[in-house]
């Protein structure tokens, strides 16, 4: 005999609000110190004597103001869209918070692979890294949006669900593919990355949509 279906097993998000406060809450904590993390790695000399050694410096870190600006970006555009979909949860249970535990531990890592790219960006190293983590970030949370779509604990409509995978493996998509291309050309890598501002979803969608 199967087991009963998990959104009879879940617990409801209104008759257990305070519980599901709380992983809301705590997800955000964890946005709020990994963005905040990104700035730990920005620094200048100090005992510097004029403004031309002052911006000196500051042009020194133009690597790692880069790698801030595309991270905090990044995890806000994350913060966006894990605060769009449990918007739309209905209920949870044990298994959609562990892969949200998993996905929270891959933007904790961003910070740190942020600061590879700042330091090592020209090198292959700093490009992989960091792909690997924006790309495994992606897959992670497409999963956790398709674990409740099918458990049936989220009020997504099938036009939104299908726009947004879509767009996730679009963007994954493009983080994988630059790194083969960083192991040829590692600024080259980082310049496919340009190509996120695209949005295949609106025109990829209706497609999908069709029986044709």
């Amino acid at each position: 005999m199967g087991g009963m279906p998990r959104r009879a097993t879940a617990k409801g998000r209104e008759e257990n609000e305070v519980e599901f406060a709380r992983i809301v809450a705590f997800s955000d904590g964890v946005f709020a110190i990994a963005i905040t993390l990104l700035v730990l790695d920005l620094h200048i000399k100090s005992g510097l004597e004029s403004d031309k050694e002052v911006w000196n410096a500051i042009g020194d870190q133009w690597e790692n103001l880069l790698a801030f600006g595309i991270s905090f970006a990044v995890i806000g555009r994350f913060w966006i869209v894990h605060h769009r979909f449990f918007g739309q949860v209905t209920a949870f249970d044990g298994r959609l918070l562990w892969i949200n535990l998993l996905y929270l531990c891959s933007i904790v890592l961003i910070p740190f692979s942020s600061k590879v790219l700042g330091e090592y960006g020209s090198d292959t190293a700093g490009v992989v890294v960091y792909a690997i983590n924006l790309s495994a970030t992606v897959l992670i949370g497409l999963w956790m949006a398709a674990d409740a779509q099918g458990a049936g604990l989220t009020r997504t409509g099938p036009e939104e669900w299908r726009a947004g995978w879509i767009t996730s493996l679009y963007i994954a998509a493009v983080f994988l593919l630059s790194i083969p291309v960083a192991f040829i050309a590692p600024n080259l890598g980082q310049l496919m990355w340009l190509v996120l501002f695209l949005n295949p979803s609106r025109w990829l969608a209706p497609r999908a949509a069709s029986p044709d």
